[in-house]
């Protein structure tokens, strides 16, 4: 590998990965590789780790389970699971059930349902697929206190147990890494975040990674990065022989674009990194990779995310489209939390845009990473225009630099077309996030929507007085509307009279 390589390499793309063989099994993951496969009836002869599962439960009206299970052994499904069970209807009689389960693909569960149903001595059938399944157990923090119970870390790549780890034989390192991840296994939301005090090998990896992107910026950087790079050390936040500390680094993001730190012990779940997001709240971690490696770290650091992550966030633009991205994982299931990692990757990691009619950097993975930084606009990559779509299931580097990047018109565009992907994206829940009381309220009645238009209806309202003072003051004349909320003395809840 050349100096300089990538410092975050294994991301949210493979922590969603993890998520999902621990979640629900190898099969899952080879199922999302496989959707673009349309299976016909006939062919079942497939090895079923790449098709789908399915639960059916069949109500009997006389015990035919024969019939059912022929049904399927005539398609050559493959049954992983049979048992009956007695079920009490509402008269109290019982109704024999049979629940069954087993792999095939859409096309073949609809042709066995049918069938199931044209037999008159069925009652019922339910078939249910797994997506469906999970949807109804997918947990989602609610206020920003439930981010205290999502810090489920990935630990296949920390030191001790990772072999290709630049610090897995060194246990001072291994030590002080451990005593650094403590402080933020002891966080609760809330809490100031404790300071760590840097060693000498830490400052120096952080000097010298520093350094070298500072020069760089001025012609890789996008112009909202420098923008905010040049404020933090401005605000004497950033500097290259001092570590920022992540309380004041929190403090500096809440006054410019409402983001807050809290610290993380180590590489996050995708699915609990991006929950955080839709609080306002990023995740980071406090630990310096190995001193023999200041140029890379095969894990996230807070080099990276210092350098990387904390100028873009400062930028309320930028931050309300991290939040929005965290709003779209709420309730996702574990196949949409890896597209959404994917899309993050290509964006918010390793994103370009134009500016200028230049191309510049704006993905936190590029922006700490002088060598990627050099290579992503050095022509040899190739670039594509940024679609959602393609990046959410673009095959991605993890051992080497990227070598498909994808370049957006502006972040305007970019913001649009993820809005328009997350309509793909299924949901158990509808959420709204009320910034007074830090909460993610459930859009699951019209009294709840309603209650959220009603407030959206109260800041039009007060922004579009605002608007008719300012057009009165330059015309010499006080507004209409101001005249007659001052007589009204509220607007009860109605938009009539003050919005166009």
């Amino acid at each position: 590998m050349q100096r300089g390589e990538p410092i975050r390499r294994k991301s949210l793309i493979d922590d969603a990965k993890f998520d999902t063989y621990t979640n629900i099994g190898l099969h899952k993951l080879e199922i999302s590789k496989k959707k673009t496969l349309s299976l016909s009836v006939d062919e079942t002869e497939e090895d079923d780790v790449f098709l789908p599962h399915w639960t059916c439960i069949v109500t009997l009206q006389s015990s035919s389970i024969g019939e059912v299970v022929r049904e399927l052994e005539d398609r050559h499904v493959s049954i992983h699971h049979i048992e009956s069970r007695r079920e009490k209807s509402p008269d109290s009689s019982e109704k024999l059930q049979l629940i069954v389960q087993f792999a095939g693909s859409e096309a073949l569960a609809d042709s066995i349902q049918r069938a199931l149903k044209r037999n008159n001595k069925i009652e019922s059938v339910q078939l249910v697929g797994e997506d469906e399944s999970e949807l109804d157990t997918i947990w989602i923090p609610t206020h920003i206190t439930d981010l205290d119970q999502c810090t489920h870390l990935i630990v296949k790549f920390e030191p001790e147990l990772d072999q290709g780890h630049p610090g897995f034989d060194d246990m001072a390192y291994r030590g002080r890494r451990q005593k650094i991840a403590n402080v933020a296994f002891k966080y609760q939301q809330g809490d100031r975040i404790p300071d760590v005090e840097y060693i000498e090998e830490e400052i120096t990896a952080w000097k010298q990674t520093y350094k070298r992107l500072k020069e760089l910026f001025p012609t890789h950087a996008s112009s909202v990065h420098v923008e905010n790079f040049q404020l933090l050390e401005k605000a004497d936040i950033y500097s290259p022989d001092r570590i920022p500390q992540l309380n004041e680094v929190s403090q500096f993001l809440k006054r410019h674009s409402g983001f807050s730190i809290r610290p993380a012990a180590g590489l996050l779940s995708a699915r609990d990194f991006l929950a955080s997001l839709a609080f306002r709240v990023f995740q980071c971690t406090q630990y310096v990779r190995h001193h023999s490696k200041p140029e890379h770290s095969p894990e996230p650091d807070c080099i990276h995310e210092l350098l990387g992550h904390i100028p873009m966030l400062s930028d309320p633009d930028f931050a309300q489209f991290s939040q929005e991205i965290g709003l779209i994982s709420l309730g996702a299931t574990d196949d949409d939390i890896e597209k959404l990692a994917t899309l993050y990757w290509f964006t918010v990691e390793f994103g370009l845009c134009m500016e200028n009619g230049k191309i510049k950097a704006y993905g936190a993975g590029l922006l700490s990473s002088f060598g990627e930084l050099e290579h992503a606009l050095s022509g040899k990559p190739e670039l594509r225009p940024f679609d959602a779509k393609t990046a959410a299931i673009q095959p991605y580097q993890d051992d080497d630099f990227q070598s498909v990047y994808f370049v957006t018109e502006s972040f305007d565009d970019m913001k649009e077309r993820v809005r328009a992907f997350a309509l793909s994206i299924r949901k158990s829940v509808d959420v709204h996030y009320n910034p007074y009381t830090q909460s993610i309220q459930i859009l699951d009645s019209p009294k709840a929507i309603h209650g959220v238009i009603e407030d959206v209806k109260e800041q039009l309202n007060s922004l579009y007085v605002v608007l008719n003072k300012i057009n009165g003051r330059k015309n010499g004349t006080v507004p209409k509307v101001t005249q007659k909320r001052q007589q009204s003395g509220n607007m009860n809840g109605n938009c009539n009279g003050y919005l166009p």
